[in-house]
C-alpha cells in the first residue's frame, strides 16, 4: 500500500489529540471518521475544529474552505460503521493499556485485511499491544503532539513491523502536515517526550518538596528560555490526567511522589486546559499576564 491508496482514515478517541488528529487528516483531504464511546465528545471535538479552523486561517496557515473540510468528517459511536472501510487507523484512546487493549482486541476482525494500524500512545511502547492487536507487522506507534503547533510525528516500530509499513508511515507524516521522525528502537516518551519528561519530573520535585511555588518554577523556566509557559503551564495543555498514567506506570519513587502529587488535582477534576483548571485557571492563566515574570 502506498500513501495515495489511502482514503478512509480512522481516529479511535475524540479526545484533546485525536480529535486534532481527525482534523488534521481532513484537511489533508482523507475522508475521516472519529470514533469514541461517549457521543458527548462530539459536540466538543466539533466547537473545537472550528475554534482551530479559525485560528489557522488568521494565521494564513490554512486557505481552504471551511465546511469542506468538516463534510469529510463523521462522528460515530459505532464501532462497526467506523471500521467497515477504514484504510488506515490512529488509536488516541486513554493512556491506560487496558483500556488501549479492550479497543484494539475488536478491530481486527472488524477492519479490512489491508487497514494499517497506528497507536498514538504518549509512553507505551507498541511491543505492549502485540498480544491483542492482531496483524502485528501492519502494526506502528504513530505518535503525534499539537499536530498544528507543534507538528511533529514520531514513527516508533516494534520488531515485527514491516519495514514497508514504516516508509508508509514516514510518507503519511509529510502528507499530514507534520514532521516525521524515525525512532530506530522502542523507547518510551519517543524523542522528545523522554526530554520534556526530564524537565517535567524535574519541575515536579522541586514542588512537591515544597522548595519553590509552582508560578515560581515556571517564571525560572520562562525567564531564562524566554518561552511563554513553563513546565506547569506545559502539563495543564498535555492533561493532568495523561501526565498522572506516564508518572504512575514509571517505578522510581519520584516519579510516583509526583503521580500522587498530581492525583489531588485530578480528584477535584482540574485536569488542566480541558476542565477550564489545573495548575492555572483557564482561558486566561496567570502565566500569560504582561506582568507575570515580574510578580
Amino acid at each position: 500500500m502506498k500513501v495515495e491508496d489511502i482514503k478512509n482514515f480512522l481516529v479511535l478517541g475524540a479526545g484533546t489529540l485525536g480529535m486534532r488528529v481527525g482534523l488534521q487528516a481532513a484537511i489533508s483531504g482523507f475522508n475521516v471518521k472519529i470514533y469514541d464511546i461517549s457521543e458527548k465528545s462530539f459536540e466538543r471535538a466539533k466547537q473545537t475544529h472550528l475554534k482551530l479552523l479559525s485560528h489557522l486561517e488568521k494565521e494564513k496557515r490554512f486557505t481552504g474552505k471551511v465546511n469542506e473540510v468538516l463534510s469529510r468528517i463523521q462522528f460515530t459511536a459505532n464501532l462497526e460503521e467506523a471500521t467497515r472501510d477504514a484504510d488506515f487507523v490512529n488509536e488516541s484512546v486513554t493512556e491506560d493499556l487496558n483500556i488501549k487493549k479492550s479497543a484494539w482486541e475488536k478491530l481486527d476482525g472488524l477492519c479490512p485485511d489491508h487497514t494499517i494500524f497506528t497507536t498514538n500512545t504518549s509512553y507505551m511502547l507498541p511491543s505492549m499491544f502485540l498480544d491483542f492487536v492482531g496483524r502485528t507487522g501492519k502494526f506502528c506507534a504513530f505518535h503525534f503532539h499539537d499536530v498544528f503547533f507543534a507538528n511533529v510525528v514520531d514513527v516508533m516500530p516494534h520488531p515485527g513491523t514491516d519495514r514497508e509499513v514504516v516508509n508508509l508511515l514516514m510518507e503519511m507524516g509529510k502528507k499530514l502536515d507534520q514532521i516525521p521522525v524515525l525512532v530506530e528502537k522502542e523507547n518510551p516518551g519517543y524523542l522528545f517526550n523522554s526530554m520534556l519528561m526530564a524537565v517535567i519530573g524535574a519541575a515536579g520535585n522541586l514542588a512537591v518538596k515544597d522548595i519553590a511555588s509552582i508560578e515560581d518554577i515556571d517564571r525560572s523556566w520562562m525567564g531564562n528560555f524566554k518561552m511563554p509557559m513553563g513546565p506547569f503551564g506545559i502539563l495543564d495543555e498535555i492533561g493532568l490526567d495523561t501526565a498522572w498514567h506516564v508518572s504512575h506506570n514509571q517505578k522510581d519513587a519520584k516519579s510516583q511522589r509526583f503521580a500522587e502529587f498530581l492525583k489531588t488535582y485530578i480528584d477535584k477534576n482540574e485536569l488542566g486546559v480541558k476542565t477550564g483548571k489545573g495548575f492555572y485557571t483557564y482561558p486566561n492563566p496567570r502565566f500569560k499576564d504582561k506582568d507575570f515574570l515580574f510578580n
